[in-house]
This record gives C-alpha cells, structure tokens and sequence, in this order.
C-alpha cells in the first residue's frame, strides 16, 4: 500500500538493516506493516501486551520487540530485541521510506485537465496532483489541492480551501470548506536534545457516503490506516489522529478529539468536545457523552459519560451528592 505515497528508493535485505543481529534468513522486505496485517518477508512490532493476541498469530517475517513479549511471538518469526521498540521502528521507518517524516510540498501541482477530467467541476484555482483520480459527476470547490495519487469516487462534493492528500475517498463523500486530510500524525521519539521524527507510511482511507464538516483535520496512519467508516457524519472541527479507525453509521459532534490508534465500533455517537485516549477500543452502539474523557475502553451498547467516562447511571448519581 505504501508504494502509491511514499518513495522507496531500492529493495532492501533484512540483514543490512539489522547488521549486529543473528538473522537465519537475509529476504528481501516487502514493507512494514502492524501484527495484524503483516505477512511473509514483513517487519512487525510488539511493545505491549494489549495487543499479545495479534502477536501470537502473527504471519511477519520479523518482528522488532522486547525481551519480556518475545514468547509470545510464533517461533517461526525472527525476533529483534531491542530497549526502545518505537525508537527502533521509527528508525527502519525512516532507512526504508526517507521522506515520510517530513510532508514535503507536491511540486506536481497544476491545474486539472479538461481532458482528463471530463465529468468533474471544478472551482477557481484548484491543483491537482500527478495521478490524481476523481470520478465522474464529482465537484471540486475554489483554493483546493489534490495532492498526487490520490483517489476520489463518483459523485463526491470537496469543498473550498481543502486539502486532501495520501487518501483514497469513496463515492457520495462530502467534505466541506477548510478540511485538512492525510498529513503526517504527531509522532516523535524523545532523544537527548533532539526529537526523532516518526515516519507516517499509512493511508487515509474514508468510505462511501461519509459527510465531514468544516474544518476537520484527518491524519493518515503512521503504520496502519486511518479508517472512516460507511455512512459516518463529523460535525465541524474534530480531530482524528493517526490510525483511528471509526466504524459505521457513527455520529460525532464538534470538536471532539480521537487520539491513536484508537478503533470506534459501528453506530457509535460521541457529544461535542469529548475526548478519546489512544489505544483504546469503543464497541458497537455505545453513546458518549459531550465533553467527556473517555480513557479506558468500553463495551458494546453503553452509555457513558463525565471525566473519565463512567456509565450514565453512575454518573448521574455522582451529580446528586
């Protein structure tokens, strides 16, 4: 998935990333990817035991982990021990796509084609990217870039002052005016004096019949995807950060702020300026309260609120002291 985004300059031999380490077999890396996805001739990772259940069923050639989690790994997966899991990631990240720490301008930029895109309207000043692909009866608003090799479907509406990158959009998505898609996530490994920058190789990937209001940023995944779900609406200024995945038919109010890697289940509704933590799981059908702190997972078919987020009952009995 990475090669449509981000530049990989030549094939790269497992052992010439890992010089000092003892590796039975030299392949050649298709690419990095999580636990869950990874298969043959791919680096993983493993730095915690919330996620031992991908771990034990994992299909990567090689994994990056600590010396406590590697039993958990299948035997046949080469392991690297390394202190810092995410340090070390971010290194390979950076040695195999070099320019994906930083997002760079697209100098490819240049007026749509009339020729190209025959069944598309488009507003003043738009750019679009090398290999940009929109599909028929689509409409592009004033001041918007399409940066390179992004996909947008059928009959979508982009607004004004938008900019879409690293994405693929499905059909019947609306996005309003001042939207921010596919830039790089917050993500650094604190060093001495320095930060070292962790490089987003992921997508943004938003299904079909989506609508995202004004002023929404979407971070592409860093090894993962940043997924939307079928028929999920945002309300002005939310923020998803790098590899949130939210599901179906989700409701989310203004400003509500995701942070990594958390995944949303399907039929989900959050009120405004409510918070989820990283790494968390939200099941199917749950309400969220507006304003809550969501910092532990939750789930299905419950309604939550406060800080942190408790179940309504309690909460409410909470109020009354």
């Amino acid at each position: 998935m990475q090669s449509i985004f981000f530049f990989r300059k030549k094939k790269y031999y497992v052992k010439k990333i890992f010089p000092n380490n003892k590796i039975k077999k030299n392949f050649i890396i298709n690419s990095v990817k999580p636990l869950h996805s990874a298969n043959k001739n791919d680096i993983t990772f493993f730095d915690s035991l919330k996620y031992k259940d991908s771990a034990s069923k994992t299909k990567a050639s090689l994994c990056i982990t600590l010396l406590k989690l590697e039993k958990i790994l299948p035997s046949k997966v080469e392991k690297i021990i390394v202190p810092n899991v995410l340090y070390e990631l971010a290194k390979v990240l950076k040695y195999i796509y070099p320019y994906a720490d930083v997002d760079y301008p697209d100098l490819s930029l240049k007026k749509p084609s009339k020729k190209i895109y025959k069944l598309v309207k488009f507003g003043n000043n738009v750019l679009v990217g090398k290999s940009v692909k929109i599909g028929e009866n689509s409409m592009i608003g004033a001041n918007t870039i399409i940066q390179e090799n992004v996909k947008i479907g059928k009959n979508c509406i982009i607004g004004s002052n938008v900019i879409i990158k690293n994405s693929i959009i499905g059909n019947r998505v609306v996005m309003q005016d001042n939207c921010k898609i596919g830039q790089k996530g917050f993500g650094f490994i604190p060093i001495k004096n320095k930060n070292f920058k962790f490089p987003h190789i992921g997508r943004v990937l938003i299904n079909d019949d989506v609508e995202i209001a004004t002023g929404c940023t979407i971070d592409r995944g860093s090894v993962d995807d940043t997924i939307i779900g079928k028929n999920t609406y945002l309300d002005n200024q939310v923020h998803i950060a790098h590899n949130v995945q939210i599901g179906d038919n989700c409701m989310i109010a203004g400003q509500v702020g995701f942070a990594g890697s958390s995944k949303i289940g399907n039929n989900v509704s959050i009120g405004g300026q409510a918070g989820v933590s990283g790494h968390l799981k939200i099941g199917n059908n749950v309400k969220i309260g507006g304003g809550s702190g969501v910092v532990k997972d939750v789930g299905d078919n419950q309604i939550i609120m406060g800080y942190p987020a408790v179940p309504l009952k309690e909460f409410l009995k909470s109020q009354k002291k």
